[in-house]
């Protein structure tokens, strides 16, 4: 794929549905998993400009900071700790309004507001990664972020490997 994003749109949705075959092509035929994480990650920051976007890895029990756009993040979070340790734990995306009102939220940036993140699942259907938004903005992400947001990352699943 070209090193341009071609985003047309005037709401969220339209954005999205411009964004997912171009990161869908990004991603295709793609071994690295770095370099899937970290283009990933700049499409939907360019895209959408948010705080901060990126990723976290399952590594044992804990999430290691992976591939980031934004400022400088937390390096570890502990399983069930924080939205991204919930997200990981519970096996389902989270959509949280207000970051401040998330019980345990694990404050990496004093400038988010809300998050959104993304469970990544590898073949046998592991949590593997987790995609981890934040905005400065409260109630920035609904459940149209969620659906496209799982859609978009699904395909790195198949960067993990199934561990048995």
């Amino acid at each position: 794929m070209a090193e341009n994003l071609i985003i047309e749109g005037d709401n969220k949705e339209e954005k999205y549905q411009a964004l997912l075959p171009q990161a869908h092509a990004l991603i295709a035929g793609e071994t690295d998993l770095v370099a899937a994480l970290a283009n990933l990650s700049s499409a939907l920051a360019m895209t959408f400009g948010w705080l901060w976007t990126g990723f976290y890895l399952v590594k044992g029990e804990q999430l290691v900071l992976g591939p980031f756009q934004g400022p400088i993040a937390c390096t570890r979070i502990p399983r069930g700790r924080g939205v991204c340790g919930s997200a990981w734990e519970q096996s389902r995306t989270l959509v949280v309004a207000d970051v401040d009102a998330f019980p345990g939220h694990i404050a990496c940036s004093s400038s988010a507001r809300s998050e959104v993140v993304v469970p990544i699942r590898n073949a046998a259907g592991a949590v593997v990664a987790v995609l981890d938004v934040d905005s400065d903005q409260l109630a920035s992400f609904d459940q149209t972020d969620a659906d496209y947001l799982e859609r978009i990352v699904a395909p790195l699943g198949g960067l993990f490997p199934v561990v048995n």
